[in-house]
């Protein structure tokens, strides 16, 4: 009997699920779709359809990366697409947004995106070392004449989530103003937002915390963040609640 209403019930709510909006997922520059897993699995129990691949992002130039795009997209078929993005992965979309629109564009969050470029690629990105690592893409990062401030100005619903707390201090004592370890608050912002906040959070990590979820979820349901969430409240909305 059991066994019965187990597969009544998931028969019930696949159509339901199949008909949810779809959240594709893109992490950042030498990561891979494991550190966007946290954040798909929250969605996933909200109902979103998740496309979360990962893509060979220190072996190509954004311009290349950008069009495997194409085939993450499709997977989410007719349904309205949003988009959450960590780090490069922003900078990645925005290029593909310049030559492509989903049909049923829905809205994108970007977790720290270098949207001025980035003072690390500025400081290290001559060395030898440091291209190795993080190839042809890392090098596009740069503050001047990097890729980011060509780009236009977003023309979708964009909310930016920035992180203020750091693990390196040898990173941030490069990098002017509050900083995530990784990029300053300042160079995450971008003309044409239609939100930021900042959250005491670290670029390598805010992908997981529960507030940084929610706050994504937010968005990807009104178009604006919540302000003053608690971690408590950020719980419960993941929680369905």
């Amino acid at each position: 009997m059991m066994v019965r209403f187990a597969l009544t019930l998931s028969l019930l709510l696949a159509p339901s699920l199949a008909r949810g909006d779809c959240a594709v997922l893109l992490h950042g520059l030498a990561r891979k779709a494991g550190s966007m897993a946290a954040m798909g699995r929250a969605l996933t129990d909200l109902g979103y359809v998740v496309v979360n691949e990962g893509y060979p992002s220190t072996s190509a130039s954004i311009a290349e990366l950008a069009p495997l795009l194409n085939a993450q997209v499709a997977q989410c078929g007719g349904a309205r697409v949003h988009f959450v993005t960590h780090s490069m992965g922003g900078i990645v979309l925005r290029q593909w947004l310049v030559d492509h629109r989903p049909a049923n564009m829905g809205r994108v969050v970007m977790l720290a995106p270098p949207n001025q470029g980035s003072e690390i690629v500025d400081e290290f990105g001559d060395y030898a070392l440091f291209s190795a690592i993080h190839g042809p893409a890392g090098d596009q990062l740069r503050t001047t004449g990097g890729l980011p401030k060509t780009l236009p100005a977003p023309d979708f619903p964009l909310g930016i989530i920035a992180g203020d707390r750091s693990l390196n201090p040898i990173t941030s004592g490069i990098l002017p103003g509050p900083d995530d370890g990784k990029v300053t608050v300042f160079a995450t912002h971008v003309a044409g937002e239609a939100g930021h906040i900042t959250l005491p959070v670290t670029h390598t990590f805010m992908m997981n915390n529960a507030v940084v979820m929610a706050q994504t979820v937010q968005f990807l349901r009104h178009g604006a963040f919540a302000a003053e969430m608690t971690a408590a409240q950020a719980k419960s909305m993941l929680a369905g609640e």
